[in-house]
């Protein structure tokens, strides 16, 4: 089994995760400070559901997949590829979105849930609206890496696992912050994990370009009428050089590097790194590198930017006072 292939969820999976463990303890924190404990059920029913329902869409995407590709059509060879690379082209804008988003609102994170649960609280349904807040907390981060795994479905087991392994540290440091008091220093955490998350992003923009390849490749090849539509095809003789839509080689690193090798192997998971490159991926990928790393850092600043006397930075202070 392909390991590495785990890395890229289990970053994705551990950020979204930590998230959703800070709703989730800032929720309970409430409902403690406010003598609502008896509400707690309602908490881990979201929470339980809420994963739950994460792995049945993450399943009927793997289905679809597999029941689309799979279907008796002269396109059948061109389906799969295509669908991935659309399930990583919505994977790109959920996860660059909620990277910015999140930078730029963790200040307000803690006022903005508490504002939500106490309006909950104040209705006729309490339970149901902490069920669904936490709920659709859980979902929304496990519907991005959901996508992921969509993204990467040739890579079986491993994304898969990757996720389940995020979800349980992330678990495990909620438990650290919330039960037992422990501080992290939360700001660099996620500046940590949105620099490698941006680093995903621009790998998976790769990918996602050599399955759309991949798929006008397939359409040209089986039906005459599109062999048009790959307008590189005829201007190269050698066959590994050739390219539907991506223009020409920009390298070969077959030999020296592989891609299902250590390190290659690592460096593709990580970065979306391919040993062979061609034209317009290696124009795409330093543009949405620097394109996301650009909004990522300057949401750092708008945080930064703040007066000082609002300004505590999102550490285990900051979480030892949701308490």
């Amino acid at each position: 089994m392909d390991f590495s292939a785990a890395i890229p969820t289990f970053v994705i999976t551990l950020r979204e995760g930590v998230e959703a463990a800070l709703v989730v303890g800032i929720v309970m924190a409430y409902l403690k400070k406010s003598g609502k404990r008896h509400l707690n059920l309602w908490v881990y029913t979201g929470i339980a559901l809420g994963l739950v329902a994460s792995a049945i869409v993450g399943n009927f995407f793997g289905w679809a997949v597999k029941a689309l590709s799979g279907a008796n059509s002269q396109y059948s060879g061109a389906i799969e590829p295509f669908l991935e690379a659309g399930f990583s082209v919505v994977a790109i804008a959920l996860l660059s979105w909620m990277l910015v988003w999140m930078t730029r609102n963790a200040r307000n994170l803690k006022s903005q849930v508490e504002g939500a649960i106490g309006s909950a609280l104040d209705s006729k349904t309490a339970g149901f609206g902490v069920f669904s807040l936490v709920f659709f907390a859980i979902l929304r981060e496990g519907f991005e890496t959901v996508l992921f795994i969509a993204g990467k479905f040739e890579q079986g087991l491993g994304p898969t696992l990757g996720a389940i392994g995020g979800v349980v540290v992330a678990v495990f440091l909620g438990v650290l912050m919330f039960r037992f008091g422990v501080r992290l220093d939360l700001k660099k955490f996620f500046l940590i994990m949105g620099i490698f998350l941006v680093m995903i992003i621009a790998g998976l923009a790769v990918t996602a370009l050599g399955n759309f390849d991949a798929g006008m490749n397939a359409m040209a090849s089986i039906d005459r009428k599109s062999a048009a539509l790959c307008f590189f095809q005829e201007r190269f003789v050698r066959a590994g050089d050739r390219s539907c839509v991506l223009g020409s080689m920009v390298w070969n690193l077959s030999r020296v590097l592989p891609d299902d090798r250590f390190p290659g192997i690592l460096l593709s998971a990580l970065f979306g790194y391919m040993q062979r490159l061609f034209l317009v991926q290696a124009i795409a990928y330093p543009l949405f590198l620097g394109g996301i790393g650009m909004l990522y850092f300057k949401s750092l600043n708008i945080g930064s930017a703040k007066p000082k006397a609002s300004s505590n930075k999102m550490s285990g202070n900051s979480i030892a006072s949701q308490k």
